[in-house]
């Protein structure tokens, strides 16, 4: 081959590749314009009116989710509030369901796709979430299948209609998980700051002498204790002086004892003003419940005189057993039969004085008459 067919073979090669380059951007362009034009018919919101507008999330009246473990149904009150249908009393925070009604109301289709003949193929068989939403004259229910490879998203048919399966982004789902005690209004605790406390109690827990004595041993006390009276605890009183008015700063005294600038008093001061309910743990306990989490005999009872609003005020806690987790303790406040949970480093002082009082350090028993102690 001379070197002017060899030029004239390579023009025409690479004139071919310049045609091959622009089929291959035209197509591209062609494939992208038409997967747009898709997902445009496709992106519209899901919650629909009648009229084919989004549903404004104000518009809802009752909400109604299973997400796997729990069914959960809320509905508005009478003044146009949240309440959690099965415990109408219960404070619910509803920051949860307006996030669920707010992705409703925007909620887009990230892919449209044909129904095949086998449900379970995208796990619409037996849904791993379903979500219904109301406004009153219309109602919308969602089946959620399998999460997609990357676990983003979600296929998801509407209405019972299993001709069509959508794609849909994990938000809704993931909302959907929210325990309902984690949508509880937590209690607002009083104002404990320094200046205004007056006395602090905090009882221990029952000795184990007396709380584990039997019939013999009430017997031989004069008789068994009137049912429901708890032996009595041992405790340790604080009270706070001001000789300079209420307005100035306090001498904490454990009887005549001076033990204002002790570390613990400083520990319980400072807890005291920071405390804060870490989260609702169960807000309708039965007995046995209430018992598991160690207040058939509480650990340790704390109550604290403060002023508010210029008058004298009474703040009681109980105490229970620790978390699992050893993240902190149950809790019960006197006019909630509620359990909260309340971090460790919020009530570490409190346990410390319960336990081993003002000094924080636990004695140990004396050893046994007849015992060398070895």
């Amino acid at each position: 081959m001379t070197w002017k067919e060899r030029r004239t073979v390579t023009i025409l090669l690479s004139i071919v590749g310049a045609l091959f380059l622009a089929l291959l951007i035209v197509f591209g362009m062609i494939y992208r314009e038409g997967r747009e034009e898709a997902l445009a018919g496709t992106a519209a919101p899901a919650g629909l009116s009648a009229d084919g507008k989004a549903v404004d999330p104000g518009a809802y009246t009752a909400l109604r989710w299973y997400n796997g473990s729990a069914t959960l149904s809320f509905a508005l009150d009478e003044e146009g509030k949240w309440i959690w249908a099965d415990g109408p009393d219960f404070p619910l925070k509803d920051d949860t369901v307006n996030s669920i009604l707010e992705a409703l109301s925007s909620l887009k289709f990230q892919q449209v796709l044909p129904a095949g003949e086998d449900k379970s193929e995208h796990g619409l068989d037996t849904p791993a979430a379903t979500l219904t939403a109301s406004t009153g004259e219309k109602e919308q229910t969602l089946a959620f299948g399998k999460a997609t490879t990357d676990g983003d998203s979600y296929y998801m048919c509407m209405n019972g209609d299993e001709s069509t399966v959508y794609i849909v982004a994990d938000t809704l789902v993931k909302l959907m998980q929210t325990p309902i005690y984690d949508m509880c209004a937590l209690p607002e605790l009083p104002d404990l700051s320094e200046r205004n406390l007056r006395a602090i109690t905090i009882q221990g827990p029952v000795p184990a002498a007396e709380a584990g004595g039997g019939e013999e041993d009430g017997a031989e006390a004069g008789g068994p204790e009137a049912p429901g009276e708890e032996p009595e605890r041992p405790a340790v009183s604080l009270n706070a002086r001001r000789s300079g008015g209420e307005d100035q700063p306090a001498l904490w005294f454990e009887g005549s004892d001076n033990v204002t600038a002790a570390p613990l008093m400083q520990d319980l001061l400072h807890d005291l003003a920071a405390m804060s309910m870490a989260k609702c743990v169960d807000y309708f306990p039965s007995e046995e419940a209430a018992e598991i989490c160690g207040f058939h005999s509480a650990d340790a009872i704390l109550k604290v005189e403060y002023a508010a609003n210029g008058t004298d005020q009474t703040f009681t806690l109980s105490v229970g057993a620790r978390m699992p987790d050893q993240s902190g303790r149950y809790v019960r406040l006197e006019e909630d039969g509620a359990i909260y949970a309340l971090a460790t480093d919020s009530i570490d002082a409190v346990m410390t004085i319960s336990v081993a009082g003002m000094r924080g350090v636990v004695q140990e028993p004396a050893p046994a008459e007849g015992q060398d102690g070895e």
